[in-house]
């Protein structure tokens, strides 16, 4: 995998527009990337403003695919948000998280003991198609002006309306309990938390996000992506 190196850029990049793939580090949020993206180029060239932008948000426990628009590419953001994406990762059984993922504490236990990899592969099949999802309270999404997130930090108890998503394909790679390999091609604005969570309760147990990794949006693949360090 490249190296993300601000030496490959010219300005004709910056003045006609530019689109770069980046895998995005753990711990890292979507617009440190576009920061530090943004910052470089303006050092390199001199230049006080450059648009940058991302298309398509990843938790910072999440890593992967990262799609960054320069200049006058930022006017496609959009179209590259509603591509399909695909994503490769691990579910916990047997505990939940109240962000359903690690970056909150386990909430409740559960006995997973009597789920087996056939009872997985079913579940997952279940899954495929146009569903109504509630997305985690511990999201960017704004209700009534204000961030998910900001009331879950505040402990306040709020209604989530569900969206449509669309999940195209749900496979499950490897079961060594508790954890469960799994990869889901979904739809635009497909919480996999959700599923992750979505999915131990539907095996009588309990379930959190445990990794995630983005590998693909559309066509576009991680595997051409920029690595920062």
């Amino acid at each position: 995998m490249e190296e993300y190196s601000i030496d490959s850029f010219s300005i004709d990049d910056i003045n006609k527009g530019k689109i770069i793939l980046v895998d995005k580090p753990i711990r890292w949020t979507s617009f440190d990337v576009v920061k530090y993206i943004r910052k470089s180029l303006q050092l390199k060239f001199k230049m006080k403003k450059i648009k940058v932008g991302h298309a398509g948000t990843l938790d910072p426990l999440a890593t992967g695919l990262l799609i960054i628009c320069i200049g006058k590419q930022t006017k496609s953001i959009s179209e590259y948000q509603n591509l399909s994406k695909t994503y490769t990762g691990k579910f916990k059984l047997g505990e939940s998280t109240l962000s359903y993922d690690a970056e909150t504490d386990v909430n409740e236990k559960f006995k997973y003991e009597h789920i087996t990899f056939d009872d997985l592969k079913r579940l997952a099949d279940e899954f495929i198609g146009r569903n109504m999802q509630k997305p985690p309270i511990f999201s960017a999404i704004k209700k009534d002006g204000k961030r998910l997130y900001e009331y879950a930090r505040e402990n306040k108890e709020i209604d989530i309306d569900e969206r449509e998503i669309d999940i195209y394909n749900f496979e499950i790679i490897d079961f060594v309990s508790p954890y469960v390999d799994f990869k889901i091609e979904c739809s635009k604005g497909t919480y996999i938390r959700s599923i992750a969570n979505d999915f131990g309760k539907r095996l009588n147990s309990g379930s959190y996000l445990y990794e995630l990794r983005r590998t693909k949006i559309g066509d576009f693949c991680v595997l051409n992506a920029m690595d920062i360090k």
